[in-house]
């Protein structure tokens, strides 16, 4: 309810006053900062946005969504201040939570690798921490706003307060929260799932990796499992939403395939043509034969009407085809668009290319017409060399230039090349990337999964080496601070962005004069007053 209605209904409620004679109007304030009454409200009320985002792109591919991948919920906070300062509104924007930035920033192992080696818990934490964040942040700029109506003198102005209030957009936005591989069986995954859900995630994205063999998606190793396992993972999770109601819960089935060569088990076929059959026909086998017979514990699978060896490793892996990649992503996300029940896809590639996503996608539509991505704008990528590769490429294929023209290795990334045509022309279509994908590859959410990990690696390393060198203060000054200020970033009055006027405020309601401020006047924060 908005703040008229809530006083109202205080109103009706305690007609001669509240008990020990709180006054109505700070119960109402308080009732309207307290935006959502549970995290498995906000799991229900974010799925309904994302729904109707889904649907939005649907009509016209500009409206794609971003999100950034977020470590805590500190980020998650700024990233939706700055958002909502630059365009006025959050429509369009999530928050990624990403599994790599759990395992390697968030669990109490240490720094891991993204191998589904930290708890599982850890996931579910963050989740609760975002969201405790991004409502504080909610309940401070209310406060803010209550404390005008208090200051304003004439109804005019306490009216328009009011409907400030009243109109008030949440910081509360969708979380694509990553399960990795489901951590475990496909009950463990149900389990985890309905932790997640009930700290708030609307989204789940889950992968088709082994979970006991799970590596990140952009190194070697990885391990798929057959098509009609990851359906099992795909249903619990969409079991999970149903059991807690969150009838418009979202699902995102990431497929590794591209490149993932290995798988850990061989699906039993029934008959030509089913999930087994389809997933297992991309086995590297060789023919039995009198020069290749059968021996002592090997496997052997009738195909084709002959008898053939699957190739095993020594770890007991089997190995795919080589160049069959983009076949068996095709044939993933139609599975688990079609049989799982998935909602986006999420293909992960090892380059940023529109048209091999494109290419994929067309595929994929032809079985499943409503298909739609998630897209992993991803750190792992270079993104300036491969753009700039893919400018030279076409440039010698169209005759523009010639071979000799630009290096065609890692030279190519030389800052000499930043205000080259070249080097433009590829800044041009990094800048173009998102809308591109968008319109041709059928990608309604873009995100990039490690920004923060990589963001304050960068501040904090130019900050120590300004410090700690010859600039000393003026590294911190110049850099952050002034710039905050100028900028309007609300952090910059830290005391009040982590709720030191709530606290003030509290004690007010119910201690009147008595209470205890820290906002008074010898608050150094109140040398930013014009600040933010």
């Amino acid at each position: 309810m908005t703040y008229s209605q809530t006083l109202k209904a205080l109103e009706k409620r305690y007609p001669n006053g509240a008990p020990a004679g709180i006054n109505l109007e700070d119960l109402a304030q308080l009732k309207t900062q307290n935006t959502f009454e549970t995290h498995l409200d906000i799991a229900k009320a974010m799925a309904t946005v994302m729904r109707a985002d889904m649907a939005r792109y649907d009509n016209d591919s500009s409206k794609f969504t971003q999100s950034l991948g977020c470590w805590s919920g500190f980020h998650a906070m700024q990233m939706m201040r700055a958002i909502k300062r630059q365009k006025g509104t959050l429509d369009g924007s999530y928050v990624y939570l990403s599994g790599w930035m759990v395992a390697g920033l968030r669990n109490r192992f240490g720094h891991l690798p993204d191998q589904s080696m930290h708890e599982k818990t850890s996931v579910v934490d963050l989740i609760q921490e975002i969201y405790t964040s991004l409502r504080q942040a909610d309940e401070v700029e209310l406060n803010d706003l209550f404390a005008e109506l208090k200051a304003a003198t004439n109804q005019k102005d306490k009216d328009a307060i009011i409907a400030k209030i009243d109109a008030h957009e949440t910081y509360v936005r969708p979380i694509i929260a990553d399960i990795d591989a489901g951590f475990g069986n496909v009950h463990a995954t149900y389990l985890l799932a309905k932790e997640m859900i009930k700290a708030g995630a609307c989204c789940l994205q889950i992968e088709n990796q082994v979970s006991d063999a799970k590596q990140c998606g952009h190194q070697d190793g990885k391990v798929t499992v057959p098509r009609e396992d990851f359906v099992e993972k795909l249903r619990a999770c969409r079991m999970a939403f149903e059991e807690l109601g969150v009838d418009d819960g979202v699902i995102v089935a990431r497929t590794d395939s591209l490149g993932a060569g290995l798988t850990q088990k061989i699906p039993v076929s029934k008959e030509v043509g089913d999930a087994a059959y389809e997933y297992t026909k991309w086995l590297e086998t060789e023919a039995v034969s009198d020069m290749n017979p059968l021996t002592e514990g090997d496997v052997a699978l009738y195909i084709d009407g002959e008898l053939r060896k699957p190739v095993r490793l020594p770890n007991g892996l089997y190995k795919f085809k080589d160049g069959t990649g983009e076949d068996r992503v095709v044939e993933d996300c139609i599975s688990s668009l079609n049989d799982g029940g998935a909602d986006l896809l999420w293909i992960e590639t090892a380059t940023p290319n529109v048209a091999q996503i494109a290419s994929m996608v067309a595929r994929v539509r032809e079985k499943a017409p409503h298909a739609k991505l998630t897209y992993n704008n991803s750190p792992s990528f270079n993104w300036t060399l491969n753009l700039r590769k893919q400018v030279r490429e076409d440039w010698i294929e169209s005759g523009k230039i010639s071979a000799g023209d630009y290096p065609d290795n890692t030279q190519l990334m030389s800052a000499a090349y930043d205000e080259d045509k070249l080097g433009l022309e590829a800044d041009a279509r990094l800048q173009a990337f998102q809308t591109d994908i968008a319109r041709e590859a059928g990608v309604f959410h873009n995100l990039i999964t490690l920004p923060t990990f990589h963001g304050t690696a960068k501040v904090m390393n130019d900050l120590s080496e300004g410090y700690f060198g010859d600039q000393k203060m003026l590294a911190y000054v110049k850099n952050i601070q002034r710039e905050e200020i100028r900028t309007n970033v609300s952090a910059v009055k830290h005391q009040h962005e982590v709720g030191s006027n709530l606290g003030d405020d509290f004690k007010e309601m119910t201690g009147g004069e008595r209470a205890l401020k820290a906002g008074g006047e010898h608050n150094t924060m109140n040398q930013f007053e014009n600040a933010a």
